[in-house]
Formats: C-alpha cells, sequence, structure tokens
C-alpha cells in the first residue's frame, strides 16, 4: 500500500511526485479544508435553532472564545477524495508548509481524516530532490504553539473584523475589510490625518549652483551653499512642526526670499575656487538574500508589483521548485545553493572572480517564539487533540 502525502496546491503536487517514488501518492488539500462560516446559510442548524448570539461571528464569546469551524461547501468534495485515498494508504504524511498557516492546515486535516495508520508531519524550505528526501528522514511533531498563534489571529480578525468593517463601509467605502492589521493601520492613519492638520507651515530659502570647471563645461557638478558666515543655513529639518519655526537650540541662519536673491546677485559673477578635496574609500557589499519584506520592497520598486502580486508570483516559483521559501525573516541560504551559484561563477567567469569563502549572512531580527524547531526521528504517531485550529481566509461581516 502507498503512502499518502498530502501538500497544500496542486502545482506542488506534481513537483513532489517527480522526487518520489511510487510508493508514495501526492495529494493536494487545495489550502485550508476548514473555517469559520463566511456567511449565515453556512452556520449549523443546531446553533441557528438555539439562537446563539455569537452565531453570525462564528466564535464563542460566551466560552473561552471558541471557534466554529465547518467544511465550506467547495471544500466538501476534496476532503472526501482524501479520505478515500487514505483508505488505501499505510502511512500519512502531512506535508504542507512550515509556518502558522501551513501547520494549522495540517491540524485541520489530521482532525478531519481521523487516520488510523502512523502519522507524520514532513516539512521543507525548498522543493529539490534531496530536501523532499531529508524531510523524508526527519519529521517532527505537528507544533500546538504554532497552530495556537495561527488560531489567535483568525479569532481576532473576525471579532475586530465584523466589529471595524462595517465602519470603513459608511465612512470610505463599500466592501472593505479591516482585521487585526487593517484596524491599527487605520488608527495610525487617523493619528496621523490629526498631526497633519495641526502642523504649522513655515518657510526657507537656499542656494544651489551648477558649476564646472573653466575647459570642461561639459562635466558639471553640483554645489548647495551649507553655511553663511560660519553659521549653517537652515533646512526643512530645522523646524518644529508644530509651530513652523525654528526648533529650539538649533543656531542656524534662516534666509529669506529676499536674502536669498540679494546673495544670489552677489555671488552670480563671482570666481569660485575648491578649497579643499576630500577622498574617502567606498565599500559596496553585496545584498542579503530576501526576506519576505525586501522581497516585496524590490519587487514594488523595481516593477511595481503590489505585496500580494508579489507573493502570488513567488508562491508558483516556489512550487514549481525554483525558488526557496520566501515567507521568511532568514537571510540563510542553503548550501546546496551555495555551492551552485559558486560553481557557475568559477565556470563562466574563472576562479580568480571566487572569494575564498562564500559569504555568510545574518538574520538581525529576534526569532520569535513557535518557529521551526529541531526534528524529531520519524515514526511518531500523532495524538487526536479535541477541535480548535485556525484557517487562512478572513471573510468580511455576514
Amino acid at each position: 500500500m502507498p503512502k499518502l502525502v498530502i501538500v497544500e496546491s496542486p502545482t506542488k503536487a506534481r513537483t513532489i511526485r517527480n522526487y518520489l517514488s511510487s510508493d508514495y501518492r501526492v495529494e493536494a488539500s487545495m489550502g485550508h479544508v476548514r473555517d469559520l462560516p463566511q456567511s449565515a446559510s453556512d452556520i449549523p442548524a443546531e446553533i441557528k435553532a438555539n439562537h446563539k448570539a455569537w452565531a453570525t461571528l462564528g466564535v464563542n464569546v460566551e466560552d473561552q472564545f471558541q471557534p466554529l469551524y465547518i467544511v465550506p461547501k467547495d471544500k466538501k468534495k476534496i476532503v472526501r477524495e482524501l479520505k478515500a485515498a487514505l483508505k488505501d494508504a499505510d502511512e500519512l504524511l502531512l506535508a504542507t508548509d512550515e509556518d502558522r498557516e501551513g501547520e494549522s492546515i495540517s491540524w485541520h486535516l489530521l482532525q478531519l481524516l481521523k487516520p488510523k495508520v502512523p502519522t507524520k508531519r514532513m516539512v521543507f524550505h525548498e522543493i529539490t530532490e534531496e530536501a523532499i528526501q531529508e524531510s523524508l528522514n526527519n519529521c517532527r511533531d505537528i507544533n500546538e504553539e504554532l497552530v495556537h498563534a495561527q488560531e489567535t489571529r483568525r479569532i481576532l480578525d473576525r471579532l475586530v473584523g465584523y466589529t471595524l468593517s462595517p465602519l470603513l463601509w459608511k465612512k470610505v467605502a463599500r466592501g472593505l475589510s479591516a482585521g487585526r492589521v487593517q484596524s491599527v493601520a487605520v488608527r495610525l492613519l487617523v493619528r496621523r490625518e490629526r498631526e497633519r492638520r495641526a502642523f504649522r507651515k513655515g518657510s526657507y530659502w537656499d542656494l544651489k549652483a551648477i558649476m564646472a570647471m573653466a575647459g570642461h563645461e561639459k562635466n558639471p557638478f553640483n554645489a548647495k551653499l551649507t553655511t553663511l558666515a560660519g553659521t549653517k543655513v537652515a533646512t526643512g529639518a530645522d523646524f518644529d512642526e508644530n509651530t513652523g519655526q525654528i526648533a529650539a537650540g538649533r543656531n542656524v541662519t534662516l534666509l529669506s526670499e529676499t536674502e536669498a536673491c540679494a546673495l544670489y546677485d552677489r555671488l552670480l559673477h563671482k570666481p569660485w575656487t575648491v578649497a579643499k578635496l576630500e577622498e574617502k574609500p567606498s565599500v559596496r557589499k553585496p545584498s542579503a538574500p530576501f526576506t519576505t519584506s525586501t522581497l516585496q520592497q524590490e519587487a514594488n520598486r523595481k516593477l511595481r508589483l503590489s505585496a500580494k502580486d508579489t507573493m502570488r508570483v513567488a508562491q508558483g516559483l516556489y512550487e514549481r521548485g525554483f525558488i526557496t521559501y520566501m515567507r521568511t525573516d532568514s537571510v540563510h541560504l542553503s548550501q546546496q545553493a551555495i555551492a551552485a551559484a559558486r560553481n557557475c561563477v568559477e565556470i563562466k567567469y574563472g576562479p580568480e572572480y571566487l572569494s575564498p569563502e562564500p559569504r555568510q549572512f545574518k538574520t538581525k531580527s529576534k526569532k520569535r517564539p513557535g518557529g521551526p524547531r529541531s526534528h524529531p526521528p520519524c515514526g511518531q504517531q500523532f495524538p487526536h487533540p479535541p477541535g480548535n485550529g485556525a484557517q487562512r481566509s478572513r471573510p468580511g461581516p455576514l
């Protein structure tokens, strides 16, 4: 009997099938298989019959905020197919992503499928044959901390979103949603708008000159007036935004329009001299590997892609095995990728262009709790804890 491997997407399933033997059957869950009710029609009849006040939220605020999970209509067929596949398997391998979402998907699959065969949790950060084989040999238990973290995020999304979203519909635009993140963003916008209204403007003038050496008029350079009679000329950073005046303690000269124009007329036809030339060495180092944040920033800066479009493209590249996992704060590179890159440099450009040792990057941010852990040996049977979980989607109010 084959071993059943469940991943999140069909694209990833097709790629992984190429790396596994016929002893494995790889199927996709198509994302989450359970969710909070997205509409009134999804609420179970017994909950409706009891006229529970919390039913429209999908979270029992009267009993420790227990979530009400249901299998969406479009996922019932997938669940049936996975249950049928499990009947023909002698082992279950839950191979969803190693993040809060992926962990909760594996947890929900465990709750729905109720496997009677040995169950393992395999994780990998890149879809290569070596990574897949290594993950088969280094399985672990489901990380309950990740599951609880995602469930907490999910519940907060629902509780906050269902109360704040209608306000956005009324005040901003219909169809907007606000969860735990957007609600804070709205607060920041309100605070910033209040600061903008309280802002007091001030004006300052400065001088800039375009110069060139005699005989080298085709190579001009810019010069900026920084001091006048030994005193620094005021810039925008020297103002107090609450008063519109020069901030207390700043010893600067504030030029008016009249003074700046008079200075311009006086200096326009004067000879200019380079009094001092300073040279400073500059060292340029390669950028660190992308994290989720820097990937989104660079894609927006160079390609004008939104964060959503960037992650959609990156997800497709990851599922086809072209890049390693892109939802990360780590700048660590796999040894396989480093070896391949160094080999490519040596072949195409020669060993003189190859650094003596690979450059190592370190993550600046502290590791958050609930992250990946060391992997115990495979073969541990998962318990069947009673039912809570976490979901990826965030619907609007019912």
